[in-house]
């Protein structure tokens, strides 16, 4: 009998790891309905993150993306709050009266919105993005507090990271669509047609603030705040950083490994035992 070569046992602990990570997630769809509640994919369950990163960053581009893959809802903390107003929910009239006087809407109106979210919007079922929320530590641990409420946590705290000098040219040349937050560029990931919204065919708009002066303004309001809340999520061991500097496949392909990779680290028990059985555990 000719021996096994390397090549042969890296192809099977690669099949064993994949076998055994699909496995898990069936186990967990079955614990799921043994508790009397719906199943919950690992993916589901990974998607309760938030998704941080400077102005032109790429945080348009791809949280639509991980929205779509895993049905969650995307939570833009600006977009909520104007919506509250513009729906003049009790919520949303407290939030303008603080705005009108010219005040910062507090962490527990904004925290209360998040909540709000959850429980009311079905697309939360599935998970949430936060997007521009918690920007101080302070704001973390409220967050924190009202999920373990809730008896959940948050499981990534992403960070998309570039360097300022490169996110000059992204924002001067960014459209956005208003509705949906989807955002392309110019140069770097334009629309299929001019100034057109690839999904809706509606316009598209350059948001008025897209320069280099407020721009300049935005980042160091962003890294005076967003530094502290970084080494938050860093102690907690959920933070991971992205290098947002790569073209928006491959930055999509880099949070795919991170939320892959959480969901192999889950089997990598049962897939020990089987490669020990088999004699091929290193």
């Amino acid at each position: 009998m000719a021996p096994i070569t390397d090549d042969a046992v890296n192809e099977l602990k690669k099949l064993v790891s994949k076998l055994e990570g699909r496995i898990n997630e069936l186990e967990g769809r079955l614990d799921g309905r043994g508790k009397g509640g719906g199943s919950v994919s690992d993916a589901a369950q990974g998607m309760r993150m938030i998704l941080m990163g400077p102005p032109g960053a790429g945080k348009g581009t791809q949280a639509p993306k991980i929205k779509e893959k895993y049905c969650v809802c995307h939570l833009a903390t600006g977009d909520m709050l104007r919506e509250q107003v513009s729906k003049k929910t009790p919520l949303g009239r407290e939030a303008k009266k603080i705005m009108d006087a010219g005040g910062l809407v507090s962490d527990e109106i904004m925290i209360n919105m998040i909540k709000n979210q959850l429980e009311t919007n079905s697309e939360c079922s599935n998970g949430f993005i936060l997007d521009g929320f918690p920007r101080t530590v302070t704001q973390a641990q409220k967050l924190d507090e009202m999920l373990h409420s809730k008896q959940q946590n948050l499981l990534h705290a992403i960070e998309l990271q570039i360097p300022d000098s490169l996110l000059v040219a992204r924002i001067t040349g960014r459209l956005v669509h208003p509705a949906s937050g989807r955002s392309y560029h110019k140069i770097f990931n334009p629309p299929k047609q001019n100034m057109t919204d690839d999904v809706t065919g509606e316009p598209l708009i350059q948001r008025s603030d897209d320069n280099e002066a407020t721009l300049s303004k935005r980042l160091a309001t962003y890294h005076d705040q967003t530094s502290p809340v970084v080494g938050y999520y860093q102690k907690t061991g959920i933070w991971k950083g992205i290098d947002a500097s790569q073209e928006p496949g491959q930055v999509w392909r880099s949070l795919l490994g991170i939320f892959e990779g959480g969901a192999g680290a889950g089997g990598q028990k049962h897939g020990s035992s089987i490669l020990n059985k088999l004699g091929l555990k290193n």
